[in-house]
């Protein structure tokens, strides 16, 4: 028989390793390519034409759930398997309904991901222990949700804090919970502004609808090398957000924050750009509005006009003032 031709797309190498290693033992199954990221997921699956593709969710470029999409597009017959770190029943059906044949959660990888990969291989479905398995579901493949990611560019911090105060707000009102990564001087403005705004912001802190944290011992849980690893921030977020969502009366939560800002300013634009690529993954995966706000004063040049105009790219709205 021919062997079965496998494409890896997870942007944690030693993640990639780990699977090599569970399918030594299966020497009918061929790995033939790897990827870091959903763009070039995509791209290797329509080159390739695989016959099983293992799909992370947290990927940079191009999140997991659209890699998905237009694979199904370029390469139908090729049979998708997400390996994902998250399990919420909001998750696993969003990433069913590209049309992925299964559902692995990470941590059940070792035991389950060969029966997994042998079901789907049979023409079945499968749902690992890990994840819900109430979340099957068999319409057609569909969009996946939208979400507003848009950066504030502010001249000083009164239009920071006014803006953030003004995002939170609107947020709490409608009945949803929100998360504000700052320094802690601006998280004491914001506090301020919005008791000032008819915030009760003691109350909704004990609540659990906000939650303030302080940027550099935020950014500290998920930086790795000075970079920003998308699996200790997608295990972080997805904690955050569960709890807020639980919660707030609609079950949704928005951020704003100045993380890959507080990176920008240290000299490292690429991890800061990373780190916004990262919070779009999360926004299109938990349907998250999310704001970012970048000083003004920190663009200069030639070189900083490239950084600039990327970090414009990567979100879906710009405001300035």
């Amino acid at each position: 028989m021919a062997p079965v031709r496998i494409l890896i797309a997870d942007d944690y190498k030693d993640w990639r390793r780990v699977v090599r290693l569970l399918f030594q033992a299966r020497p009918e199954w061929q790995i033939v390519a790897e990827a870091s990221d959903g763009a070039e997921a995509v791209q290797k699956a329509e080159e390739l034409k695989p016959d099983l593709i293992l799909l992370d969710i947290g990927l940079p470029k191009l999140n997991g759930i659209e890699a998905a999409l237009q694979i199904k597009q370029l390469s139908p017959s090729s049979k998708i398997i997400f390996v994902s770190l998250y399990n919420s029943q909001d998750v696993v059906q969003t990433a069913l309904a590209t049309g992925a044949r299964g559902y692995v959660h990470k941590t059940d990888a070792n035991g389950e991901l060969s029966s997994a990969v042998e079901a789907i291989l049979q023409g079945q479905e499968y749902v690992s222990s890990g994840a819900k398995k109430d979340s099957i579901v068999t319409e057609s493949p569909v969009e996946p949700p939208p979400h507003n990611h848009e950066v504030q560019f502010y001249s000083d911090d009164a239009v920071f804090i006014e803006a953030f105060a003004l995002y939170i707000a609107a947020a709490l009102k409608a009945g949803d919970a929100a998360i504000a990564v700052a320094t802690e001087s601006h998280l004491a403005a914001i506090a301020l502004r919005l008791n000032m705004r008819g915030v009760n912001v003691g109350a909704a802190t004990q609540q659990g609808t906000y939650i303030p944290l302080d940027v550099a011992k935020t950014l500290s849980t998920f930086m790795l090398n000075g970079v920003p690893d998308s699996t200790r921030f997608f295990t972080m977020v997805r904690g955050l957000i569960e709890s807020a969502a639980k919660a707030a009366k609609r079950k949704r939560v928005v951020a704003c924050g100045e993380c890959a800002p507080f990176i920008l300013a240290q000299g490292k634009p690429d991890a800061a750009i990373r780190l916004e690529q990262i919070w779009n993954d999360a926004g299109a995966i938990f349907d998250m509005d999310i704001l970012c706000a970048y000083p003004l004063s920190d663009f200069h040049g030639e070189e900083d006009s490239t950084v600039f105009q990327s970090i414009c790219a990567v979100h879906s709205a710009v405001r300035s003032h």
